[in-house]
């Protein structure tokens, strides 16, 4: 998704990192009488998740503990979500995000999309690798159960990794034969064809993508956002629209997601919470950007206004302030 924008992240490597330092130093915040939670977030949100991952390894060998424990009995509430969240390598945070959207009573479509529609193939692989370890359960078979209609094909055909690599190069007669797929199927017709809009949205790269939405912009004078809306709704309208949002901008896709998990009353939590930590080393400086063009206040001041306590501040050290 980087041929748009180069993305930016808001948390780097920490360059002079001494593991052992920092396991040291989260020990004596846990130990004894009350913890020190800044202490927490000053070293967790400014180490890379691999560098977490080696911490953890020096608080096992060097002080016979389990860091994620140890962080479990002494935080609570969303907090603990959040650096327990951090600890997590970002593969199997992603599998625990769409298994909790599947879990229990109901599905969490919305959190479905925001994952899976936004991964190109080799991430997608190894979600669905790690899936299965994690779950022993194939992802594609746990997502059928709780889907249906042509929502359900579409996010099978993700999960089961058939979009065109990247690295191939962008086909135009190609496109403009897809474009005019999609025409006929949709606006050209009564009632609309569902399976040419997910067989082509879900099997094209994002690059062949962006050509193809292109044409269809030449050939109908439409874009494909006016079609979608016009032609499809419901979850199966979201998914589509979250593809073309991510092949267009990402960062837009995501800075949208954050506005309204924080609009209106209450605040969407499980959406700010997962957005953050999946974007922080990816691109979230970029969506920081484009949220404030898009809103005309930062990401920083709509999240400090909606959070209080250590979450707002873990939350506002992983966005930090430029």
């Amino acid at each position: 998704m980087s041929w748009y924008y180069v993305p930016k992240p808001t948390v780097v490597p920490a360059e002079s990192f001494n593991p052992s330092e920092d396991a040291a130093a989260l020990r004596k915040a846990m130990k004894g009488f009350g913890t020190d939670e800044q202490a927490i977030i000053d070293i967790l949100c400014a180490r890379s998740n691999f560098q977490r991952q080696q911490i953890e390894a020096a608080f096992k060998n060097e002080l016979g503990r389990d860091l994620v424990k140890d962080l479990k009995s002494e935080l609570s509430g969303k907090f603990e979500d959040v650096i327990v969240g951090l600890m997590t390598p970002p593969v199997n945070y992603l599998c625990k995000q769409l298994y909790k959207a599947m879990d229990g009573i109901g599905t969490d479509e919305k959190a479905l999309i925001e994952i899976l529609c936004s991964q190109d193939n080799d991430q997608m692989h190894d979600i669905v690798r790690t899936y299965e370890v994690m779950y022993d359960r194939p992802l594609a078979e746990h997502v059928c159960t709780e889907t249906s209609g042509s929502f359900r094909r579409l996010l099978t055909l993700i999960i089961t990794g058939t979009r065109q690599d990247p690295s191939e190069p962008v086909d135009v007669d190609l496109a403009v034969e897809q474009a005019k797929q999609l025409y006929s199927a949709g606006e050209a017709k009564l009632g609309t064809d569902e399976s040419v809009f997910y067989k082509i949205l879900a099997h094209a790269s994002f690059s062949q993508l962006e050509v193809v939405f292109d044409e269809y912009k030449k050939l109908t004078g439409r874009t494909i956002e006016q079609a979608l809306k016009a032609e499809i709704s419901g979850d199966f309208y979201d998914a589509l629209s979250a593809i073309v949002e991510c092949v267009q901008m990402a960062p837009h896709f995501f800075a949208k997601k954050l506005f309204k998990a924080m609009d209106g009353l209450g605040t969407d939590d499980k959406t700010l919470i997962r957005i953050i930590i999946t974007r922080a080393e990816i691109d979230l400086q970029n969506i920081k950007d484009e949220f404030e063009q898009m809103y005309n206040k930062t990401l920083l001041s709509a999240v400090k206004s909606e959070t209080s306590g250590d979450y707002k501040r873990v939350l506002c050290a992983l966005i930090g302030d430029a």
